[in-house]
């Protein structure tokens, strides 16, 4: 036996028991609300689901984690760069590939803005008391820019939901087969959007065709990732409802004090966080069938999850 415990959790309208090791390192988590519990650690499977059964019960539903990066925080990158699925490339408009039966733990719609972030800190960052204790300190940790990173997507994710009486459906945390997230994805009469959020407060901020400059810093690839995330949605989607979806990258600053657009061919929506409106009056690309086919297939979970 591993001395695994079960330490409640509730918070942001979840409710949730975490399976601890003694040193505090989460294997596997519950949601008390639907009995799915995700396993972190695959070792530790069977007795974290056993340790659970005891307070859900038997009828509970077990899935493996995903892993998913926040776009505000940089990472070690692989050491060999893993190669981007076929959902990237041109598909042929034949016959769809069919999914299973969506569950709630696969309804991506049952996702708040931010919730990927928001999982993160909950499985691995700080205690509340640890929170509290920083504050009162003044001192910088390591979690910082994934608060900030949570603010931004949830003051989009506001933005957003202003659109449904135009006739736009929102997801939020998307999840991508190689890694990482999609802050959010706008489905309406206008098309589909990917959108891509940063969070800069107060900053100065420059946005080139690829790259992007924060306070006169190092050249950072904003546009690029987006271009290469509207890329890899259209592929999935495509893949699954049959017929050509159109999909553009928006890239969305929050909090700045200035945004110039030093772009010139304009492959990439650039605003600021109240500017995302503008997408509210766009029509002519999908039809309200074609609309809610595609919001079907991109709430499904799986459906991006293809190795």
């Amino acid at each position: 036996m591993s001395d695994l415990t079960v330490k409640p959790w509730k918070r942001h309208g979840k409710d949730r028991l975490y399976v601890n090791l003694p040193d505090g390192t989460t294997v596997a988590w519950a949601d008390r609300l639907t009995n799915v519990v995700t396993i972190k650690v695959p070792k530790h499977r069977d007795e974290a689901v056993a340790l659970l059964r005891k307070h859900l019960g038997d009828s509970v539903t077990v899935r493996p984690h995903r892993v998913a990066r926040s776009s505000t925080v940089s990472e070690a990158p692989p050491t060999k760069p893993s190669r981007q699925p076929d959902a990237s490339r041109p598909p042929r408009h034949g016959r769809p590939v069919a999914l299973p039966e969506l569950t709630i733990a696969d309804d991506l719609a049952e996702n708040r803005p931010g919730a990927v972030v928001l999982e993160t800190i909950a499985a691995r960052g700080p205690s509340a008391t640890q929170r509290l204790w920083t504050r009162v300190l003044r001192r910088a940790s390591e979690w910082d820019s994934w608060y900030v990173g949570l603010e931004g997507e949830r003051r989009v994710g506001r933005e957003l939901q202003r659109l449904s009486a135009d006739g736009w459906r929102v997801l939020h945390g998307v999840p991508k087969a190689n890694g990482g997230d999609i802050d959010h994805l706008l489905i309406g009469p206008g098309g589909v959007f990917t959108i891509n959020t940063k969070h800069h407060q107060k900053a100065s901020v420059w946005v080139g065709d690829t790259m992007a400059k924060v306070n006169g810093g190092q050249p950072v690839p904003y546009a690029a990732a987006s271009k290469a995330e509207a890329a890899y949605a259209q592929g999935v989607l495509e893949r699954h409802c049959g017929f050509p979806v159109p999909v553009e990258p928006v890239l969305v600053f929050v909090g700045v004090a200035s945004l110039h657009r030093a772009a010139t061919q304009y492959t990439v929506r650039i605003y600021q966080e109240r500017e995302v409106s503008a997408l509210a009056p766009l029509s002519g690309k999908l039809t309200a069938d074609q609309a809610e086919r595609v919001y079907a297939v991109a709430r499904h979970r799986r459906a991006w999850l293809r190795p």
